[in-house]
């Protein structure tokens, strides 16, 4: 895992410092700083003004933003606060030791310094005009990206608690004639499902008050594009995403002149934060990228970021997976579970993961009713442990992974019975239950050494290198019992940073053992937890004909090898549709081998056999091109482009009955000559597809395109391009990094 220059997230910017120093809260600077944070193409560029605020002048095109024209103070604050003269929605609230819930936030001094090559931190402080109470701007670059993180430290000297009620974690400022939001909800089984409209005067609210796993409505990320809907290849996009897993809120605030104000962070209602002296509170990050070239180039820029900082291991192919799931659910012995590792070699899969159901003695956990937080292996099931069942997978050469639910558990465990007071709950109220469970108190210190203890038992058991971390409901009943009265309102906060920090330590305690994070599907479909994870599963519904859906929706914002897309025989579709729908994530196997067809376990191989070793790298590590979204045509197409551009994988899935003619790659070389060659096909199928074998140059493919052979729903072709005209393939296995 590559470490993150801070602790917490940031706007990760380059910062060129043009001029400038104050040294004391609300004295002007006798010439004002102006303060550029740059990335290869874009700028965010701020000034302190003569009252000593602090104002926003653009961001996006850096020369378009490198003007110091002044404009009118109130409407470009960059980082406004309550009660001091500003009338609009607040980034900032506080309740001062003496009452006062007002703030006046001066510019004091600003600090910028390099933390590699590629990344600059810039620090803004700004302290209040009377009390002794600072916010620190947190402002870093990843320049070559073109991402800027944005994170707020807020600490105080005042004699008592000071008391936060809003405390966003970026508020910029845009100014455009008209606004398109696209933002991403569903529910269960439904996720990141698109929509886009254009914004009006007045305030568009997207949030979340689940608490925990809260993406499980809506994920919080977003597309802004400025004068006209987001198109994919033009236009000027912004791209928002707040790595946050609790309570989140983005409103967008655009007054009577255009100006739009997007205020981003942790949901304000029902939370605040009681910060004694000293303390330091760090909000969570707001990641920006700004595109000049519609929303495909912002979805790039978010890959090549994450890749390298947003999740562990960016660098590395993800292995292919087996599940028991589908296979056995809940209901398996010793026997059953070995007998699947024949069908995991069989296949080519690299890890068999055991999910749900292998813990529990007192209250076994034969289904979702009982067993969570027992975390000792059931004996009647599996008497000889996890380490056995490893050993046994090793000796077919797979590695053995299992699944957990750490933050969980069910009134039906050793557990509860010990630590009632441990579970979240209101007093006089009867708990409510949602998937027979209940959430642990994470803000309570004992139940954090607990899930440190289960981690610690679980991923360090012999022969254990892959977890599976799940997380089955949000709270609905936010009380602690061991919070005092008076500070109730902390408790969601101080669950979801608790929690980090045990995943902090998971990932780095833990390097060499993959984890995939779960919520029910896509609960966490953020990178506040995704940087401790190689992957995401992003929706329990893998029918492939909604997982075209789902899975583009995920596309704008994290990169394939974070997005587990598994072959199940979910929805009765064809098998080589499902295969050419999951080769365009990080792939995975969720059916019983043993019922399949010889014909279909040789077809199933032979497609494991074709991503692993000819377009894994290109899929996982190559740049993302949207050719036709499922929403506007019958048949869905996008391709993956090598960064030397000389292979590419092109996908095309039909979803309704229709034509539309050829589909015309992105990406490539236009000079370069490129075979064709159509593959993932059946055993003795040849293929349809016309130009197949040909060799074409870069030009002529991404003018004209390829006639796909795809006609009715559920048709699909997967079509490899290669660049000079040999199929030369990826350096062998042997050579390539190796699953951990």
């Amino acid at each position: 895992m590559k470490p993150f220059p801070n602790v917490c997230y940031a706007i990760f910017l380059s910062a060129e410092v043009l001029t400038g120093r104050a040294d004391q809260a609300g004295v002007a600077p006798t010439d004002p700083p102006i303060i550029q944070i740059a990335t290869a193409h874009s700028a965010l560029t701020l000034r302190a003004g003569d009252d000593g605020r602090l104002y926003e002048l653009g961001y996006g095109r850096a020369e378009k933003n490198s003007s110091t024209t002044d404009r009118p103070p109130r409407e470009s604050e960059f980082y406004p606060q309550y009660g001091d003269g500003f009338v609009w929605e607040p980034a900032l609230q506080a309740a001062h030791v003496d009452g006062n819930t007002s703030t006046d936030l001066r510019y004091v001094r600003e600090d910028s310094r390099t933390l590699g090559t590629n990344v600059t931190l810039t620090r803004i402080e700004l302290k209040d005009s009377h009390y002794p109470f600072y916010v620190t701007l947190c402002l870093e670059r990843f320049r070559n990206e073109d991402v800027i993180e944005q994170w707020v430290e807020i600490r105080h000297q005042e004699h008592g608690v000071v008391v936060l009620r809003h405390f966003a974690s970026s508020a910029p400022v845009f100014n455009a004639r008209e606004y398109w939001l696209t933002q991403f909800y569903g529910d269960w089984a439904r996720e990141a499902t698109m929509e886009e409209e254009k914004l009006g005067p007045g305030i568009k609210i997207l949030d979340s008050k689940l608490g925990v796993r809260a993406s499980r409505f809506r994920f919080p990320s977003f597309a802004l594009s400025e004068n006209g809907p987001a198109r994919e290849d033009s236009g000027e996009v912004i791209g928002g995403s707040l790595a946050w897993s609790g309570s989140y809120q983005l409103a967008f605030d655009m007054d009577s002149d255009n100006h739009l104000r997007a205020l981003c962070g942790i949901n304000p209602s029902g939370e605040a934060v009681h910060l004694e002296p000293g303390r330091i509170f760090k909000t969570p990050a707001m990641l920006w990228t700004w595109s000049a070239h519609g929303a495909g180039r912002m979805t790039r820029n978010f890959d090549r970021w994450a890749r390298r900082y947003g999740i562990r291991d960016g660098d590395q192919p993800r292995p292919v997976l087996l599940n028991n799931w589908e296979a056995t659910g809940f209901n398996f012995d010793e026997k059953a579970i070995v007998s699947l590792f024949d069908g995991a070699q069989a296949i080519g899969a690299d890890v068999f993961l055991l999910d749900d159901g292998w813990f529990g003695n007192a209250h076994p956990r034969n289904d979702d009713h009982a067993g969570l937080g027992d975390w000792q292996v059931n004996t009647n099931k599996l008497p000889r442990g996890l380490s056995y069942l490893a050993a046994q997978a090793g000796r077919r050469g797979v590695k053995f992974g299992i699944w957990i639910e750490p933050e969980m558990v069910n009134p039906r465990s050793d557990l509860f019975e010990k630590h009632p007071d441990w579970a979240i709950q209101q007093p006089h109220r009867p708990l409510e239950l949602s998937r027979n469970q209940l959430d642990l108190d994470l803000s309570n210190p004992a139940v954090q050494q607990f899930v440190r203890r289960v981690v610690d038992e679980v991923f360090g058991t012999p022969g254990v290198s892959f977890v599976k971390w799940d997380c089955n409901r949000y709270v609905t009943q936010p009380g602690s019992t061991y919070l005092p009265p008076g500070r109730q309102s902390d408790l969601l906060i101080d669950y979801n940073l608790a929690l980090y920090n045990i995943m902090a330590r998971m990932a780095k305690k833990y390097p060499r053992t993959m984890a995939m994070l779960c919520s029910g599907g896509g609960g966490r479909a953020d990178y506040g937890a995704l940087k401790y994870f190689d992957e995401m599963w992003p929706s329990d519904n893998t029918d492939p004909l909604h997982r075209v859906f789902i899975q583009w929706g995920y596309s704008y914002f994290f990169p394939a090898e974070a997005v587990c897309d598994h072959i199940t025989r979910s929805g009765n579709r064809p098998l080589k549709f499902a295969e050419d729908v999951a080769m365009s994530g990080a792939l995975g196997v969720d059916m019983d081998l043993r019922k399949l067809p010889p014909a279909e376990l040789e077809q199933l191989a032979s497609a494991v056999a074709l991503y692993k070793k000819e377009i894994r790298d290109v899929v996982e590590q190559g740049d993302l091109y949207r050719l036709r979204s499922p929403y506007e045509h019958p048949c869905a197409a996008l391709d993956y482009v090598s960064a030397d551009r000389s292979r590419a994988v092109l996908f095309v899935y039909q979803v309704k009955d229709g034509d539309d003619g050829s589909v015309r790659p992105r990406g490539l070389d236009p000079q370069a000559r490129y075979r064709v060659r159509e593959v993932n096909l059946p055993a003795g199928a040849n293929s349809q597809l016309a130009g197949d074998g040909r060799v074409m140059d870069g030009v002529t493919l991404m003018r004209d395109g390829l006639r796909p052979p795809c006609h009715k729903p559920c048709d699909s072709a997967v079509i490899e391009l290669v660049k000079g005209g040999a199929m030369a393939l990826p350096s062998d296995e042997s050579t390539r990094p190796s699953f951990r």
